[in-house]
């Protein structure tokens, strides 16, 4: 049997399978963006695709904590942009 990826949302911190998250990653140059395909390398921090988790996150600053950097406005905005388009289909 295949064992199933499993990972912590920062928003909810529950335990979720890998594919179910959206990751947002840090890399090595220290540039932070959101990782669709979940294999880019860097540090990576997951959330659930709701923005309720989302806005958790950034409350709680998790998002900032467990990627060590500050996070850019303009990334929460296309996190919950992501959110929303893959709500609508």
């Amino acid at each position: 049997m295949k064992k199933i990826p499993m990972r912590q949302c920062l928003g909810c911190r529950e335990m979720k399978m890998k594919r179910e998250l959206i990751r947002v990653v840090r890399s090595p140059e220290g540039e932070i963006s959101v990782d669709a395909k979940g294999k880019a390398p860097g540090r990576g921090a997951y959330v659930c695709p709701s923005p309720d988790c989302l806005q958790k996150a950034i409350r709680s600053k998790a998002l900032s904590r467990s990627l060590s950097a500050e996070i850019p406005e303009e990334l929460f905005t296309a996190l919950l942009k992501q959110m929303e388009e893959a709500d609508g289909s």
